[in-house]
C-alpha cells in the first residue's frame, strides 16, 4: 500500500502564516494525490496531530510564532513516533540567518526535520515530502512489529505460565538438569515430595537438593542419563507423615540440535498404588495357582481312577479275548501229558508221538500269544539287523496270499531301488501278516489288498507338529485296503491295548498294539488312515539305513548239532527251567555245571575249573545276567556267554545288550536252535 494512500500516516500538515504560501504548497499536493490541509499557526498544527499526520510542512515565519501546545504534543508521542517535519528557510546572507538559523533552532521543536532553504522548486518539495512520509511509514511498520513483538512476548509469558501451573498441579516429579548438574528446572512437586520448595531447588546442584547419600546411590545413574542413556529406577521416597512411597525415577536425556546431551529431564511418578495393587495381583494369582494346582490334581486323581477303570474294563476285555484261547493252550498241553502218563505207565508206548506233537502245538501257540503281549508291552528282545525290505515283502508272499479269501487281489508294490531298515525280520513278518489278516476280515465282500514300500524323508519343519518321530530318512511300509473303513471316533483307539472291534472270543485286542509296539521300540512310528467306505491305510516307518557290505545272516538250520564233552556253565535261578536245560544240554552231549544264583556262578567262575561256554538267564536275582557277564569277563576274558530271556526290559535290543562274543536266545525254544546257538558260539 502506498503511502499517499495508506490507513495512517497520510496527511500533509501545512504552516504558512504569511502570505499565499499555504495555498500554494496544498495545492502542489493535492495534484500529486497527497491528503494536504493548512493550518493556520503552530497550536492549530498541534490539534491536528495524530496518527493520520505523516509530514508537517512549516516555514520558517511559522517557527518564531512560539507553541508550547506543539511541543507538548510531539513530546507525548509514543517512544516509536516520530514525525518528520519539513522546514522551509529564507535565504539571508547574514550570518546566523536562513536555513543556517533555523538548523540553529531546530532542536527545541524536533530532532526528525529537513530544512530546504527558498526559493526552491516544487519538485524538490515534493521529494522532500515523498522521503518523510515513507520515513513516517516505516515508523508505522516498525510501531506494528513491536506490537507484534509485544505480543509475542505476552502469548509466551502466558504459556509458560500456564506450563508452570500445568507442572505444578501434576503430582510428578519435573524438573531438568544441566551438564553441570545443577538444577534448571523443578515443578512444584519438589516441595511436596522433598519438602524443599521450588525456588530452593532451581539453581542448586543435586547433590544439595538430594543430600550426600542419595547423590552418590545416583551418580552412575545420573553419568549414564547425561551420556545419552534413558535411566529408569525405582526408589521408596517417604510422605510426610513417614508413610513409605514407592517411586518410578526416569531420566530422559535432552539433545540440542547438533545431537549433543546438554542435560536431562527428571520424571517421577508415585507407584505405590501400582505396587500395591500387583502385590495383590501377585497374592490372587499364587491364591489361584493353589486352587488350579489342587483342581489339577484332583482332575489327574479323578483321570488316574478312570484309566484304572479302563485298565480293569480291558482286563476284562482281555480276559474275553485271550483266557479262551489260553485254556486251549493248557488244554491240549496238560492233556496229552495226562494221557502220555497214563500210557506210558501201562506200557502202551504206540502212537506216543500223536499226543507230543498235540502238546507242543498247543504250547508254541502259547508262547505266540505271549510274544505278542510283550511286542504290545515293548518289552521283547528284538534281534535288529539290516533288511531288505522288498526282499522280505517277496518272501511273504505265498504266506499272505494262503492267509486272504479268493475274492481279495493282493498287489505288492516294490520301490523302484531295494530299501534297507534296521528293524528284527521276524517280527517285521508278524507285523505284516498281522496287518493283512485285518485288512482281509475289513473285507468280508472281497477288495483290493496293497502293499507298498516308498523312502520318504522327514525335516525338522514336519516333526515339530509331531514330537513323537526324529527327523531322517525312513523306509514307510504301506498296507492298504478297499473295506469298510473306520470313523474318526475309532482311529483314536485302534492302538488302545486290547482294543477290538471283533467279537468277544474272535480277537485279543493287541495285533495292532503289538504293531504298534514293535516300531515304536524300533525307533519308527506308525500312521493310521481311514474313513468309513473307503478303506484303510497303515504305514509303518523305520530307519533307513545304507544296505550292509554283505549279508551275514545265517542260513536257518532244523538239524539237531549235539557238542563233543564241551563243558558248560549253566546260571538259572528257576529250577525246574533249570532242570528242564541241563537235561537238554546233556542229550545234546555237553557237561553241564549248574549254579543257581550269580555268586555261586561267580565262585566257579573264579575258579581253575574248565569252562567252554557260559549260558546264563538275563532276569536274575540281585544281580541280572548282563552285570554277571562283566564279572565273568574279568576272569574269562575269553568265554563265549549265551544269553537265555523270556522277558528283560534291558535286554530288549539285542544289539545294544549284547557284548564281544555274546549271543542270546528266547524262550521258550526248540532244542534245534539251542544247539545251533551252541554250535555257532563254540566254533
Amino acid at each position: 500500500m502506498g503511502h499517499r494512500s495508506a490507513a495512517e500516516g497520510h496527511k500533509v500538515l501545512v504552516i504558512a502564516p504569511y502570505g499565499r504560501d499555504a495555498e500554494a504548497i496544498v495545492r502542489l499536493l493535492r495534484d500529486q494525490r497527497y491528503d494536504a490541509h493548512a493550518c493556520r499557526d503552530l497550536e492549530a498544527a498541534a490539534a491536528a496531530l495524530n496518527e493520520h499526520v505523516g509530514v508537517v510542512v512549516l516555514t520558517e515565519e511559522a517557527t518564531r510564532m512560539g507553541s508550547p501546545g506543539l511541543r507538548a504534543a510531539l513530546a507525548a508521542q509514543p517512544s516509536w513516533s516520530d514525525i518528520p517535519f519539513i522546514l522551509l528557510a529564507a535565504n539571508r546572507r547574514r550570518p546566523g540567518g536562513g536555513a543556517e538559523g533555523m538548523r540553529a533552532n531546530l532542536p527545541e521543536l524536533t530532532g526528525n526535520a529537513i530544512v530546504l532553504e527558498r526559493p526552491l522548486g516544487s519538485t524538490s518539495l515534493l521529494t522532500a515530502v515523498t522521503s518523510a512520509m515513507r520515513s513516517r511509514q516505516r515508523q508505522f511498520e516498525t510501531r506494528d512489529r513491536m506490537h507484534e513483538l509485544e505480543m509475542s512476548r505476552a502469548a509466551l509469558a502466558a504459556s509458560e505460565e500456564e506450563l508452570r501451573r500445568i507442572a505444578d498441579s501434576l503430582p510428578v516429579l519435573i524438573a531438568f538438569v544441566d551438564r553441570s548438574g545443577c538444577y534448571r528446572f523443578a515443578n512444584r512437586a519438589y516441595e511436596d515430595w522433598l519438602h524443599i520448595p521450588a525456588e530452593q531447588v532451581v539453581g542448586h546442584h543435586v547433590r544439595d537438593v538430594l543430600g550426600e547419600e542419595s547423590y552418590r546411590v545416583r551418580r552412575a545413574d545420573i553419568r549414564r542419563a547425561l551420556s545419552g542413556e534413558t535411566v529408569r529406577m525405582e526408589v521408596v521416597i517417604p510422605h510426610p507423615n513417614g508413610m513409605p512411597r514407592d517411586a518410578e525415577i526416569r531420566y530422559l536425556p535432552r539433545r540440542t540440535q547438533k545431537g549433543e546431551v546438554d542435560g536431562f529431564h527428571v520424571f517421577g511418578m508415585d507407584i505405590t498404588d501400582r505396587k500395591q495393587t500387583e502385590k495383590l495381583l501377585a497374592e490372587r494369582v499364587a491364591e489361584r495357582t493353589s486352587a488350579l494346582q489342587t483342581e489339577m490334581e484332583n482332575r489327574a486323581r479323578a483321570e488316574a481312577a478312570l484309566l484304572q477303570s479302563q485298565k480293569m474294563e480291558a482286563v476284562g476285555q482281555l480276559t474275553g479275548g485271550i483266557a479262551h484261547d489260553f485254556n486251549n493252550m493248557l488244554t491240549g498241553v496238560i492233556g496229552a501229558m495226562d494221557i502220555m502218563k497214563r500210557r506210558i505207565a501201562g506200557g502202551r508206548y504206540d502212537d506216543l508221538d500223536r499226543f507230543m506233537d498235540a502238546a507242543t502245538t498247543s504250547a508254541q501257540r502259547a508262547a505266540a500269544l505271549t510274544a505278542r503281549l510283550l511286542a504290545f508291552s515293548r518289552r521283547q528282545s528284538l534281534d535288529t539287523r539290516p533288511i531288505e525290505i522288498d526282499r522280505l515283502i517277496g518272501s511273504l508272499e505265498q504266506l499272505l496270499r494262503r492267509s486272504i479269501r479268493e475274492n481279495i487281489a493282493l498287489n505288492i508294490v516294490p520301490a523302484a531301488e531295494p530299501l534297507w531298515a534296521e528293524t528284527d525280520a521276524n517280527q517285521l513278518e508278524n507285523a505284516i501278516l498281522n496287518l493283512t489278516i485285518n485288512a482281509r476280515d475289513a473285507m468280508p465282500d472281497g477288495g483290493q489288498l496293497t502293499i507298498e514300500t516308498r523312502v520318504v524323508d522327514l525335516d525338522a519343519a514336519y516333526v515339530a507338529t509331531r514330537p513323537d518321530i526324529e527327523p531322517g530318512r525312513y523306509v514307510v511300509i504301506a498296507v492298504s485296503d478297499t473295506g469298510v473303513g473306520m470313523p474318526p471316533e475309532l482311529l483314536g483307539k485302534v492302538f488302545d491295548p486290547f482294543f477290538t472291534t471283533k467279537p468277544i472270543g474272535q480277537g485279543t485286542g493287541l495285533g495292532l498294539s503289538m504293531v504298534y509296539g514293535f516300531v515304536r521300540q524300533s525307533g519308527g512310528q506308525v500312521r493310521i488312515h481311514s474313513q468309513p467306505g473307503a478303506g484303510t491305510t497303515v504305514s509303518l516307518y523305520l530307519r533307513a539305513v545304507h544296505a550292509p557290505r554283505e549279508d551275514e545272516a545265517a542260513p536257518a538250520t532244523n538239524v539237531v548239532a549235539e557238542g563233543s564233552g564241551q563243558t558248560v556253565l549253566l546260571v538259572e535261578d528257576d529250577s525246574s527251567v533249570r532242570l528242564l536245560v541241563r537235561e537238554v544240554l546233556e542229550e545234546l552231549s555237553y557237561e553241564t555245571v549248574e549254579a543257581e544264583e550269580p555268586n555261586a556262578a561267580i565262585a566257579i567262575l573264579s575258579s581253575d575249573r574248565h569252562i567252554d561256554l557260559m549260558v546264563s538267564d538275563v532276569g536274575l536275582p540281585g544281580m541280572n545276567g548282563r552285570q554277571l557277564a562283566e564279572v565273568a569277563r574279568q576272569h574269562r576274558p575269553e568265554l563265549p556267554i549265551l544269553f537265555v530271556t523270556g522277558y528283560a526290559e534291558n535286554a530288549a535290543i539285542r544289539a545294544e545288550f549284547l557284548g564281544t562274543n555274546m549271543a542270546m536266545i528266547t524262550k521258550p525254544f526248540a532244542i534245534q536252535d539251542l544247539s545251533g546257538k551252541i554250535r555257532e558260539m563254540l566254533g
